[in-house]
């Protein structure tokens, strides 16, 4: 099977992007076809799949498949290339447009100068909308975490999907390859859980390391940044509706969460490839 395809990054966040409003795929081959296709050995090697779609909701749909084959709610950074190919390819005619995607549907704004500011929505605290196991309490906020016979405390956010927050002294000492497949499938977060490291420069800048569910250390996790920024805030390390700028390994994002209670995210999207991929449905998913 041929499939026509577009490579995208968001911050070193790279997926394959699929056009379904030029062409149709068959719902069964679609986790093969994420982990065959971002396969780095012998697919085109990416940290998972998009699907750019039609929506009966929003003028542009979205949905994602993470490398191992697993369909995810949302991506951050996904947005902001999806936002930009909808906007070049000209399915919507107004730079500011909404896109659909499995947990919500968001506000989209391609700029002047190919930034892309999305309005990622309002966070959900409480821990069952988390979801994290444990007494429903409205916010997990600084909760001890025992783990690997050591206490973290973690800050619990979704932006929907889930995260787990946690501050430490020194990036560079962050755990991320060690801790990071541990908490992402622990018991107390039942659908798995992203996992970020946070360190605290200033009210403004935080630098960010990031181990994605299902795929891994990545680049840049958009609405991981988001998770870490709320976080910052509930932990009274930086301010409401302040601009914050979040240091990735890919580069950095701006992230705002307004009076309002929603939560901005400003960064770059940029075109790496565009190709056929040949995909051979030789094995089943596991």
């Amino acid at each position: 099977m041929e499939i026509p395809f577009t490579k995208m990054h968001g911050l070193g966040n790279n997926y394959i992007y699929i056009d379904l409003f030029q062409y149709t795929l068959a719902e069964e081959i679609l986790p093969l076809l994420a982990k065959s296709v971002s396969d780095i050995h012998t697919g085109v090697g990416a940290d998972g799949l998009i699907l750019i779609q039609p929506s009966e909701r929003s003028e542009v749909g979205m949905r994602i498949f993470n490398k191992d084959g697993s369909e995810g709610n949302t991506c951050g950074n996904g947005l902001r290339c999806t936002a930009k190919y909808a906007y070049e390819q000209g399915y919507t005619s107004s730079e500011r447009f909404n896109i659909e995607t499995k947990a919500n549907i968001v506000e989209a704004e391609v700029k002047s100068d190919g930034q892309v500011t999305i309005n990622m929505g309002k966070p959900l605290l409480r821990r069952s909308e988390i979801p994290m196991m444990g007494h429903d309490d409205p916010e997990v906020v600084a909760e001890p975490f025992p783990i690997n016979q050591g206490e973290w405390k973690v800050t619990a956010v979704s932006m929907g999907n889930p995260h787990a927050v946690f501050f430490v002294e020194a990036i560079e000492d962050a755990p991320v390859e060690q801790m990071g497949p541990l908490i992402e499938k622990d018991q107390r977060f039942p659908d798995s859980v992203n996992v970020e490291f946070v360190e605290v420069i200033s009210p403004q800048e935080l630098n960010f390391r990031v181990w994605e569910r299902g795929s891994g250390i990545t680049q840049a996790c958009g609405t991981g940044a988001c998770a870490a920024a709320v976080a910052a805030i509930l932990n009274d390390h930086a301010e409401l509706n302040d601009d914050i700028t979040v240091h990735l390994l890919g580069g950095d994002l701006v992230i705002r969460w307004d009076v309002n209670g929603e939560v901005w995210m400003t960064g770059g999207a940029e075109v790496i490839a565009a190709g056929t991929y040949y995909f051979h449905q030789t094995q089943k998913v596991e």
